[in-house]
């Protein structure tokens, strides 16, 4: 005979069975793109969710503006995006989720920018910026140590107080059970973006985002990906940036906050196998690209056009690291010379390289003959592995400041006034300790 205790285990049992099956939010909401007149909102929701609305108000008001989500429910994955037009600038405006008209009890604010410009003082401020974010599953993680590290560091991310996050490739890592599956490819997303440490990171600040290798398909792999379309679809739904790449192509974009922008590119999309050769009959190979002739072109008029303080260039591959025995622009020699030509031919001031894939942090310093030097930032890892400096890279003459063997993000800040501006990056760890900072002013970043 049953006792009243088994009875209660049982009701809970059967209880949870059904709670896990009604209609949920499995992960968000994620703020996009805050600008001065409008906002997106993602967020995922289960397969059997019919409708699913935003509440929109302003702080502190009572009139209420509602978001009917238009598309198409009902898939195994089903990410959301609302765009809340109509809204006034520098104003703070909160906002909550509604599942089949019931609200639910995600909600979130966000504060729309300032009109700043011809108006007032050039902006302070600062933004997060971190690749590399292993998500530990033990059926599929590699075999040995868990490649997972410390995920808390998300927790101490969304006590930031920043304008918003960049997320610098890999921001989730497939496993060979996805490579060539496209539902694997869904359910890689979905899976690593429904980490409940995630997501109060997630609605904390806006966030952007390029890929790597990891989110976008095997390691180290690039235009010759089969399912490409499918990654790049994929991306799209669970990031929610301004635009994405160009008829169909890539996922390049960029974003400007107060007097800087940040153009952010697709190293993969256009991308030649490593194993291409660099160089031949001793003239550097013209086959070989990673930027991709469409997205060099609007690279370089967006350079062009910008009259931005800073000019950051962000992307999954470094640069400039020309010790490094990993992927890196050098690597495709055609590029590289046409890039940094273009930059010197036409003076182009301000301009800082920003990128991860490395596992590890550090700023390396580049001369210019007749110009102002050229830094790379490199900032990794979030959540995977780390590694110590090791071969030619253990004394690097190029690197001005290094951290490694640590899980880190950084904090990139701006600040000063008008034609003495300042960018600072400070290394955070896990615990929101300080690693390591370098800073430098605009007037270092000018062509002479």
């Amino acid at each position: 005979m049953l006792s009243k205790y088994s009875f209660f285990f049982i009701f809970l049992f059967f209880n949870s069975l059904f709670a896990g099956a009604q209609p949920r939010i499995v992960s968000g909401p994620m703020l996009g793109p805050v600008e001065l007149r409008d906002a997106k909102v993602w967020v995922e929701v289960s397969p059997d969710v019919t409708s699913v609305s935003l509440r929109v108000k302003k702080k502190n008001s009572v009139q209420e503006k509602m978001v009917q989500y238009k598309g198409v429910l009902g898939n195994d994955f089903n990410p959301v995006t609302f765009t809340i037009g109509g809204l006034d600038f520098n104003t703070t405006y909160q906002y909550s989720i509604l599942i089949n008209g019931k609200l639910t009890s995600k909600s979130g604010e966000f504060t729309t920018k300032d009109l700043w410009q011809n108006r007032k003082a050039i902006p302070e401020f600062s933004f997060l910026v971190g690749g590399c974010a292993y998500t530990h599953q033990p059926e599929y993680d590699r075999s040995g140590i868990s490649y997972s590290t410390d995920s808390s560091i998300f927790e101490t991310m969304a006590k930031e107080k920043a304008a918003f996050m960049l997320w610098t490739g890999d921001a989730w890592y497939t496993r060979e059970v996805d490579y060539y599956s496209e539902w694997g490819l869904w359910y890689r997303a979905s899976h690593d973006r429904a980490m409940p440490v995630l997501q109060n990171f997630l609605k904390a600040m806006p966030h952007f985002a390029i890929w790597d290798d990891h989110d976008y398909g095997p390691n180290d792999i690039g235009k010759n990906y089969i399912l490409k379309e499918t990654s790049r679809k994929i991306f799209n739904s669970y990031f929610c940036n301004p635009s994405s790449g160009e008829n169909g192509k890539g996922i390049y974009t960029m974003t400007s906050f107060g007097d800087v922008d940040i153009f952010m590119l697709d190293d993969r999309w256009w991308r030649s196998a490593d194993e291409m050769k660099d160089s031949i009959n001793g003239k550097p190979n013209p086959s070989k690209r990673m930027f991709g002739e469409q997205q060099l072109e609007w690279l370089k008029n967006s350079l062009l056009y910008s009259s931005a303080t800073f000019k950051i260039i962000t992307t999954g591959s470094q640069i400039l690291n020309s010790v490094s025995p990993y992927d890196k622009l050098l690597d495709f020699p055609i590029e590289y010379v046409e890039l940094m030509s273009f930059l010197n031919d036409n003076k182009i001031d301000g301009v800082i390289f920003l990128t991860g894939d490395r596992h590890h942090s550090e700023v390396i310093k580049t001369e210019r003959k007749g110009n102002y030097p050229l830094y790379d930032i490199t900032v990794s890892p979030l959540t995977s592995g780390t590694h110590k400096f090791g071969l030619a890279e253990q004394n690097n003459p190029f690197r001005v400041i290094g951290i490694d063997g640590k899980q880190n993000y950084g904090r990139v800040s701006f600040s000063g006034k008008l034609n003495e501006r300042k960018l600072t990056v400070e290394f955070v760890g896990v615990k929101g300790e300080k690693l390591g900072e370098w800073s430098i002013s605009e007037k270092d970043l000018k062509t002479h």
